[in-house]
């Protein structure tokens, strides 16, 4: 099992078999809604990153789209925006922000056209045309005070803009350092069904800003490694764990060299141009910084690694059970010292259910297998 640190330790999710020898998830959650008080290394009060505050996961992909699109963006994230004023029931606010939507659309469409290569435009022109009808049908739940509908239709359109941010990405946009030449990499996106006791997870798994971590659960998976494998640590609003196999290994022992395969600690910042390895923010002196990936949605992927050193993670991950009323995004003391490599989108309450008394049946890839690489 993998447990969470306490005062003085770097604060995140560690491999291990030696049961809750810390804290308990709820005992965690409590003190990071507090701030992060009594886990906070000593000086750092003032510096715990801020995080990003999107918590939607498909938002959050969207987000970490290695793309420049500033006119779609803009579109995407005022009416991402919606949220605050529909959890307000303001629904004349709602209706003038949705108009001022269609409005940008229907002005900016030549534009944002345009930014597209040649080959992507007509299949972009049809998004596009879907988008406004869309837009309508949200304008119309809005002038109609009909909540589902307003969520329903949202969420459609937005997943129309998250499909044409999509045809927007180029090449892989970074170099992975060659001493990691050895491991397999994802150079894209992947969708993994996870199989459980309870029912089915469906996970995005995050190559472009994730390479190497989301690289080696992909490879496991296309390997059958977590078939059959136990939850082996749940804590209430904190985290679900397995990836630890039978026997005395604690991770994926390679065949050809008879040694447990070892991932590096792989965080990418928002701003920068590519990953930070085996530093945590502490390490670099960045505590406000932001990943690209946050843990700031419940069911969370995270990468655990063990409380001795960050480039042992190797098969073990977890699944971020973060509570929003309980811990602020941002203040969970996990961003910056643990990987995050992919969101759970679809399975929800599934993920709700599970325990330790629960296991994996299987996990299979169901889409973008094509971009996982054995190797450089």
């Amino acid at each position: 099992m993998r447990a969470a640190g306490h005062p003085g330790d770097r604060v995140g999710v560690f491999q291990g078999r030696h049961g809750l020898h810390r804290l308990t998830g709820l005992v965690l959650a409590l003190v990071l809604s507090l701030g992060g008080l009594l886990l906070a290394p000593a000086g750092a009060l003032a510096e715990l990153p801020q995080g990003n505050a999107v918590k939607d996961p498909e938002a959050i992909l969207r987000n970490a789209l290695p793309i420049k699109a500033q006119q779609l963006q803009e579109l995407q994230h005022r009416l991402e925006a919606t949220s605050d004023d529909l959890r307000a029931k303001r629904w004349k606010p709602l209706a003038g922000l949705v108009t001022r939507c269609q409005s940008q659309l229907s002005g900016q469409r030549a534009a944002i056209l345009a930014g597209f290569p040649a080959d992507a435009q007509p299949r972009a022109s049809e998004l596009l045309d879907r988008l406004e009808t869309q837009l309508q049908e949200v304008a119309a739940a809005a002038e109609a005070r009909d909540r589902d509908a307003f969520l329903a239709g949202r969420r459609a359109a937005l997943s129309s803009i998250g499909a044409a941010e999509g045809l927007l990405v180029g090449d892989f946009p970074f170099a992975i350092p060659a001493e990691f030449d050895a491991l397999p990499r994802l150079l894209g996106r992947a969708t993994v069904q996870i199989s459980t006791t309870q029912g089915d997870l469906t996970a995005v798994i995050d190559g472009y800003n994730a390479p190497l971590t989301g690289g080696a659960f992909v490879d496991l998976v296309q390997r059958k490694f977590y078939d059959g494998l136990p939850f082996t640590r749940a804590e209430d609003f904190y985290v679900l764990q397995t990836g630890d196999p039978k026997g005395d290994a604690q991770g994926y022992v390679d065949a050809k060299t008879g040694q447990e395969r070892h991932v590096p600690l792989e965080i990418r910042i928002v701003g920068d141009a590519e990953p930070i390895y085996n530093q945590t923010f502490e390490d670099i002196g960045r505590y406000k910084a932001e990943p690209v990936l946050p843990f700031a949605t419940y069911g969370t992927l995270g990468w655990a690694h063990s409380d001795g050193q960050l480039d042992d993670g190797s098969s073990q991950f977890f699944f971020f059970l973060y509570e929003a009323e309980l811990t602020p995004a941002g203040l969970n003391l996990v961003d910056g010292r643990n990987a995050a490599f992919g969101y759970v989108v679809e399975g929800m309450d599934v993920l709700h259910e599970l325990g330790v008394d629960d296991r994996i049946v299987s996990a299979r890839v169901i889409e973008g297998a094509e971009n996982l690489k054995p190797h450089a």
